[in-house]
């Protein structure tokens, strides 16, 4: 078994968990429209926790193949990339980078900003496996899998670069080379810079970059490639992009289609998209010193309509009454 067979084999594992359910935790019913009401505004804070829980039931489903005992072991590594590696004699190493989203939560924050080097110099053969996951009952039960897409890792990260780079106006911009450093100080993510300069200034950085010549534009990890772009950077004033990166940004084709079947699942009597615009309308929006009175009672007027429009979905389409609370409490 050589690692591309390894990483193969267990992405197909891992798709394979769409509709699993895992007894990690469980979400009580809430006992009333009300209380439905608080737990979507927080069920979200769940993501960080189930995300680290379901990494690790991963590690333990893969540990449990028979294709992979004969060859080594599959093991969670934290903080490092990728999440799980396997060890053994499979050479270059296979790896699987998970990601976790809760799509109730908007748009997939999780981020991808490792280096197309490092799926190129022969450390690792790695893939990209998200999983998106809801409780059973939407906002309360056991957290289950609903899809799941698996990815090539290089894929991945060349979409992403190919999708921000566009010099001299956005930069991508690869970590310097810290192999010689100890583990814990070598660096291999990339990062995004958006130009901040004056028009006059991006006149003469269009220039710069279009005498770089045909395919000027077009990203490279190299080393010459990179040092053309640091030459910009200190040429030119440019901001660190601290949204760089977003998984639900890069344009990849397969995470596309999948964001695209899973906004369109239905779930609990509405698609997952349509759930994901009513708890949206009852954010609170941030607000300002100038806004008058008016406006700030107008604000919060709707919201509260809002949140009554929530509140009827949610005692509608998980049959939340509100002598719920009256039973629990007798």
């Amino acid at each position: 078994m050589d690692a591309k067979g390894v990483v193969e084999i267990a992405g197909a594992y891992l798709a394979s968990l769409s509709g699993h359910s895992f007894h990690l935790l469980t979400l009580s019913k809430p006992v009333s429209p009300s209380a439905a009401l608080n737990l979507a505004k927080v069920v979200s804070k769940l993501s960080s926790l189930l995300g680290n829980l379901i990494e690790f039931n991963a590690v333990e489903l893969l540990n449990d193949k028979e294709e992979f005992k004969r060859h080594g072991r599959w093991k969670r590594q934290d903080p490092d990339f990728p999440d799980a590696i396997f060890e053994g004699k499979v050479r270059p190493i296979p790896g699987m980078e998970i990601k976790a989203w809760f799509p109730l939560a908007t748009e997939i924050t999780a981020r991808f900003r490792e280096s197309q080097n490092h799926f190129t110099d022969g450390r690792t053969t790695t893939h990209v496996c998200m999983l998106a996951w809801l409780p059973e009952h939407l906002i309360y039960g056991r957290p289950y899998v609903l899809d799941v897409v698996v990815a090539d890792g290089f894929s991945v990260a060349k979409a992403r670069d190919d999708h921000y780079h566009n010099p001299p106006d956005y930069l991508v911009l690869e970590p310097e080379d810290t192999k010689e450093r100890t583990r814990n100080l070598q660096q291999t993510n990339t990062n995004g810079y958006k130009f901040q300069g004056t028009a006059a200034e991006l006149d003469k950085a269009v220039k710069l970059v279009e005498s770089w010549g045909a395919g000027g534009k077009k990203y490279k990890p190299t080393r010459g490639y990179q040092q053309r772009i640091r030459d910009l950077t200190s040429r030119f004033k440019y901001r660190l992009d601290t949204n760089y990166a977003k998984m639900d940004r890069i344009a990849h084709p397969a995470i596309e289609e999948f964001k695209t079947r899973v906004c369109g699942t239905k779930v609990n009597g509405m698609t997952v998209a349509g759930w994901t615009k009513l708890f949206a309308s009852i954010k609170v929006k941030k607000t300002s010193n100038k806004q008058s009175r008016e406006q700030l009672a107008k604000m919060a007027a709707r919201l509260a309509e809002n949140e009554a429009l929530v509140k009827a979905a949610l005692a509608e389409h998980l049959e939340i009454a509100e002598e719920d609370a009256g039973k629990l409490l007798a």
